[in-house]
């Protein structure tokens, strides 16, 4: 199936029901009191996460979605039907925020977990709501308020503990491949990888982590070039960045400048992303010797004022891949847990979260205002010639 990260669609909930105007009639009861009920909330969307889904692709084309209005009320003080929520299913990892306002609504980070994206219409009241002591035959009910709509954006964001970073053809795929069960396209040309790739490392029977390999970056890509720039936004939920350096390109390139513009891509795309923990893994060890290698690691680190962890590997020969993933394994254990998603969201102002009693208009349909009619409950009108 297409891999589809990114989705515009537009979502309405319910409006409410109204409230009626509505008096008792039964057989000698020919003044009965009011008895309009009230009207049915209008129902809500939600988004629920569904492990089985890897793709926003199906909302594409399916862009408009409505909830279920509430229904009107009915007499003998009967309250009208709710309207039936929505439940849209999106993969686990999306992330909702409103076009209109770029409010982040909330983020799906576990399976089966519901956010609610768009509120229903409050119900309207029937008449028998303002029944009082001075007027005990009320012509007044309220329409139900209209729902919530929202134009939305609903981004995918892979969950991984490690990303890959890296120009084109710097042997990412091979890596993901030399320590999982991955087996994304590897070729000698650069944008081979076109979408991101999802590997589990697993260093023993009861342990291991998730690593993602997104399209590589090239000069440019914060302002559009390439395809990398696409898919950074996979990276942000990883809790570790491995920075993958060809220390021979194809093209004769420098090492060490490619490095720095990798380095300056992600500081332009996201100073967040860039100060994630980072380490450089240099690739390709078999193709150089010792002391060139030597000498490509001292002009990079000297060029990216480089003091944290160094690595180097093989990937095509898996030459030291499994040291390096168990280091990689024991760092990210070490790690303090991260606070859940969720959690760190700030609250979603709905448009009916206070009672909106007060705004809603009342309709009064007694002409006359003077409590003096055929049909009032307490008022007996004589008529004399």
């Amino acid at each position: 199936m297409k891999f589809v990260d990114e989705a515009i669609i537009r979502v309405e909930a319910g409006n409410g029901g109204n409230g009626i105007i509505s008096f008792l009639r039964e057989k000698f009861i020919s003044k009965g009191g009011p008895n309009g009920g009230d009207g049915g909330d209008g129902g809500d969307v939600y988004l629920v996460a569904d492990e089985n889904l890897n793709t926003l692709v199906d909302y594409q084309f399916e862009k408009f979605h409505r909830a279920e209005h509430g229904e009107k009320g009915g007499s003998v003080n009967c309250t009208g039907k709710r309207g039936k929520d929505l439940e849209l299913r999106v993969p686990v990892g999306t992330r909702a925020v409103d076009v209109d306002t770029d409010e982040a609504l909330g983020d799906l980070t576990r399976a089966g977990q519901r956010l609610r994206i768009a509120k229903g219409g409050w119900h309207g009241l029937g008449n028998a709501r303002f029944a009082t002591s001075t007027n005990r035959a009320p012509r007044k009910k309220t329409n139900g308020t209209p729902g919530e709509i929202r134009n939305l954006r609903l981004e995918l964001l892979l969950l991984a503990d490690v990303g890959l970073l890296g120009l084109p053809n710097a042997g990412k795929s091979t890596l993901i491949r030399a320590v999982s069960a991955a087996r994304p396209k590897v070729a000698d040309y650069p944008f081979t990888t076109l979408v991101p790739n999802l590997g589990v490392v697993r260093v023993e029977s009861h342990r291991s982590f998730v690593i993602a390999d997104i399209p590589g970056l090239i000069e440019g890509a914060a302002d559009g070039a390439g395809l990398g720039i696409q898919f950074l936004k996979h990276l942000e939920r990883c809790r570790l960045l491995l920075h993958v350096i060809d220390v021979l390109p194809a093209d004769g390139s420098d090492p060490a400048e490619n490095a720095v513009t990798i380095v300056q891509e992600l500081a332009k795309y996201s100073k967040k992303l860039a100060g994630k923990p980072r380490w450089l893994v240099f690739n390709k060890l078999d193709l150089v010797m010792d002391d060139e290698l030597d000498e490509v690691i001292a002009k990079v680190t000297a060029a990216l004022e480089w003091d944290g962890p160094v690595c180097k590997i093989a990937a095509a020969s898996r030459t030291n891949t499994e040291r390096l993933a168990a280091d990689i394994l024991n760092y990210i254990e070490l790690l303090p847990a991260e606070q859940p998603a969720e959690q760190a969201t700030d609250p979603v102002n709905f448009k009916w979260d206070d009672s909106p009693v007060d705004a809603q208009q009342v309709i009064d349909e007694d002409d006359d205002d003077d409590d003096f009619d055929d049909d009032d409950y307490d008022v007996e009108v004589i008529y004399q010639r």
